[in-house]
């Protein structure tokens, strides 16, 4: 099971420390205690990304360039026999890429896994965090 520290969870979700504390303080995440340190389970985060992406006020702005590299978490991966399909949260934005399903395994891009998305012109290259 993949788990995140809370300034992990605040890189993934574009926002601050402070704000990934208060957001457990209201409940708003669920965290648990892991040898004295607040981990928040992947899955979980991975829809606190979904919920929170449509709301502008936990958003920092990101510079755009030619070459874009997002940090994020994956939140769903569709496989068949041949491709897979695997969608990221990264802050904001909603990313897709297709892939085929043997990188996505040697991967092990699963929903809660820290990811970064690498956008060049039309093609969207995914990392393991």
């Amino acid at each position: 099971m993949t788990t995140y520290r809370i300034a992990e969870a605040a890189d993934v979700l574009g926002v601050s420390d402070d704000t990934v504390r208060r957001w457990i303080d209201q409940e708003r995440l669920s965290a648990r205690d892991m040898g004295g340190r607040l981990c928040i389970d992947g899955a979980d985060l991975a829809r606190a990304a979904e919920e929170l992406a449509g709301e502008d006020d936990h958003v920092r702005s990101q510079q755009i360039s030619a070459r874009n590299q997002f940090p994020g978490i994956v939140t769903r991966v569709v496989k068949d026999t041949v491709m897979a399909q695997v969608e990221m949260r990264c802050g904001t934005y909603r990313l897709v890429s297709l892939m085929s399903r043997e990188a996505a395994d040697e991967l092990r891009l699963d929903v809660g896994v820290r990811a970064i998305a690498s956008v060049k012109s039309t093609n969207v290259v995914v990392e393991r965090a």
